[in-house]
């Protein structure tokens, strides 16, 4: 009886941050969604929702952090695997992470500088004869930044995986005459995939909703849902219309967390 009564009182602390922080903000963001820009009462803010201006604002968002998290993969598990396999793999795990305590506004005009008309970039194309290009405002820029930004968050649980993995499975595997890229295929890749799902999720969901990099990087070139609910907060104070959209915004990051998180059949 004493140790539920000391364990419901160390989960107080706990239940009060969640009930304050996480749970009263959704409420207050679900309530300013019925509101129009006047204050009254309304569903219009969903029904405008699903013109095709904010569904084509969706897909966007969707594809944006679909590549941004696709690419941060392909870099990361490569690195993590090999990261494993060094000499003081803490202490480059850790050199990989400092660069994410920076401040993120400080790297977006970094790399305003790299690829300026006058950047190292641009630079490097005019040595090796290519010639100045437009690479700041793309798509490419872009994605280029965000990847860069979301990699030591792939990284990081890619690694815990791959370093947690038993050695005597890739023994046993090797002994069995597996090949090394069977090996990865049916061994190492399906005993880290969890650490492939955080991964993922801590790159896709954040990446749905950038707003800073679409303005200082992308020129707003690019649109997204996070850029939609600053203009609609910050611009055009339309508070009910940008809670709408933060709305779907959850709904789609909750739905994100439950797809990634399902456990293989079996498993």
């Amino acid at each position: 009886m004493e140790n539920k009564t000391l364990r419901s009182l160390y989960m107080l602390p706990y239940a009060l941050w969640i009930i304050l922080f996480v749970i009263a903000p959704i409420l207050l963001v679900v309530y300013f969604s019925f509101f129009d820009i006047e204050g009254n009462f309304s569903l219009e803010n969903y029904k405008n929702f699903f013109t095709a201006t904010y569904l084509q604002m969706t897909l966007n968002s969707f594809w944006y952090a679909f590549l941004i998290t696709l690419f941060s993969l392909l870099v990361a598990y490569p690195t993590a695997y090999v990261l494993t396999r060094t000499k003081h793999k803490q202490l480059w795990l850790l050199l990989i992470i400092v660069p994410s305590w920076i401040n993120l506004l400080l790297k977006a005009y970094a790399f305003i500088g790299i690829f300026g008309t006058h950047g190292a970039a641009n630079q490097f194309l005019d040595w090796i004869g290519i010639g100045s290009r437009q690479l700041l405002f793309t798509d490419f820029s872009f994605v280029f930044v965000a990847v860069y930004i979301f990699i030591p968050f792939m990284i990081l649980p890619i690694f815990n995986a791959l370093d947690n993995l038993n050695p005597s499975l890739l023994y046993a595997s090797k002994d069995l005459g597996a090949s090394k890229w069977t090996t990865f295929r049916r061994v190492i890749f399906p005993l880290t995939i969890d650490g492939v799902k955080s991964g993922c999720q801590v790159v896709f969901i954040p990446a749905l909703s950038l707003f800073m990099l679409t303005r200082l990087i992308a020129g707003n070139r690019v649109i997204t849902l996070g850029t939609a609910i600053e203009q609609q907060f910050l611009v055009t104070q339309n508070w009910g219309m940008g809670a709408t959209i933060a709305v779907f915004l959850i709904i789609i990051m909750v739905g994100f967390m439950a797809l990634t998180s399902l456990r293989r059949r079996g498993v």
